[in-house]
């Protein structure tokens, strides 16, 4: 058995030592997220689960594929055959979602303490708890992490010590979010994990923090449009 309270303990301290190892690659997935936000605030309205950890399961359980599933990356317009099986056909990747976190375990619609710490186990919970039963840091949150080096349930019940997941983890892919849209809370409380206490400004997409990954995105964005 897990238990849950020394996971979330452990995935507190894991954020707090976090930073990223692929930055760039974390920044243009956040921002294909971020342009996203109005599909997930509408889920977030039926749900009552944060847009930001609808997102990065998105990305993790598909990489944003609108045609899939959020339970398992299934296609939503058929029946589901991965677990949660049985599911659908849906009339939209919207209503699939919702009964993803309403009607499927974990029940995430279920939940509520959002606080980081919370929510990192939500989301861990949402993959499964094998890796926490090995007292192991777990790829599906931490992946592109420096919490994070190697280690993969390579199929159900079968583990590789060597395996690296070549997917960023919705730690690292909250991390980028962070940086792209300052007004991303966790049960009310703004993180933002680049900013120093001493910092008046507020990391933004107009006004990044200097070196943050939001300054990266800009500048990506800058390039791609042939600006100075």
């Amino acid at each position: 058995m897990v238990d849950l309270n020394a996971l979330t303990r452990a995935n507190a301290r894991r954020w707090s030592n976090a930073s990223l190892t692929r930055k760039a690659e974390a920044a243009r997935a956040a921002l294909r997220l971020y342009k996203a936000k109005a599909r997930y605030q509408a889920v977030e309205r039926e749900t009552g689960v944060p847009w930001p950890a609808i997102a990065v399961i998105h990305e993790r359980e598909s990489s944003q594929d609108w045609r899939a599933s959020l339970a398992q990356g299934d296609p939503w317009s058929r029946v589901s055959v991965h677990v949660p099986a049985g599911r659908g056909p849906f009339a939209s990747w919207e209503a699939a979602a919702i009964d993803a976190l309403v009607k499927c375990p974990p029940y995430l619609a279920r939940h509520r303490d959002w606080s980081i710490a919370a929510a990192l186990t939500a989301l861990e919970t949402y993959n499964g708890i094998g890796y926490a039963a090995r007292g192991l840091p777990s790829p599906y949150l931490w992946s592109g992490t420096n919490q994070y080096r190697a280690g993969k349930y390579v199929r159900d019940g079968v583990y590789d010590p060597g395996k690296v997941d070549p997917q960023l983890g919705c730690a690292a892919l909250m991390v980028a979010l962070m940086e792209l849209d300052p007004e991303i809370s966790f049960a009310g409380t703004k993180i933002a994990k680049s900013a120093s206490a001493g910092d008046s400004a507020k990391p933004s997409l107009t006004k990044p923090s200097k070196g943050s990954i939001g300054a990266f995105v800009i500048d990506l964005v800058r390039a791609i449009l042939g600006r100075k």
